[in-house]
């Protein structure tokens, strides 16, 4: 899948337009919430949102900001996964779910060093990751990824625990964003 296959992915599971009274992020279209949108510079009622301005978006600032385009050229599948996590907890958090990761699979740093846990990636987050894969051949992938999405999975489930509201979408997280 390229980018331009997430973000329709994307865009399909979120839906038009939603405003759940359980949902912090308040009213959305196309997943955007109406604080990213006006920060974009979008002034007009958020059920007429364009989805040409979502897309950009979700490319600039889900894609491209997060360096996620960088993961995508070594393993496409932690990239995807990475935006879409994003997209859902914030680029920051998808990024810190890849250096927890890798940190923790680089068997007390003697296959690569392990990287700062800033929630960015940079060169040593892709050195990290090209480490990964030059020590665990293309079997690693998926085992990174396994591990990254029971992050994500654990987070949720904390998400639900303290705030009883975020239960409503517990299980529409497990089910739509893991696996």
């Amino acid at each position: 899948m390229d980018i331009d296959d997430l973000i329709d992915a994307v865009i399909d599971r979120e839906g038009g337009y939603s405003d759940h009274r359980a949902d912090r992020g308040g009213a959305t279209r196309w997943g955007v919430t109406e604080a990213v949108a006006r920060a974009s510079g979008y002034r007009g009622d958020m059920r007429a949102y364009p989805r040409e301005d979502a897309v950009a978006i979700y490319r600039r600032l889900y894609w491209i900001r997060p360096r996620f385009d960088g993961v995508a050229s070594r393993a496409p599948l932690i990239a995807a996964e990475l935006f879409d996590t994003g997209v859902n907890m914030g680029p920051a958090v998808a990024a810190a779910f890849l250096q927890r990761a890798l940190n923790a699979l680089n068997r007390g740093a003697s296959d690569y060093p392990d990287v700062a846990l800033d929630g960015r990636i940079g060169p040593k987050t892709l050195a990290a990751l090209d480490g990964f894969i030059a020590r665990r051949g293309s079997g690693g992938e998926a085992v990174l990824l396994k591990a990254i999405e029971a992050l994500q999975g654990e987070r949720y489930v904390a998400l639900a625990e303290s705030r009883p509201a975020s239960e409503a979408f517990l299980y529409g997280w497990l089910a739509n964003r893991i696996g």
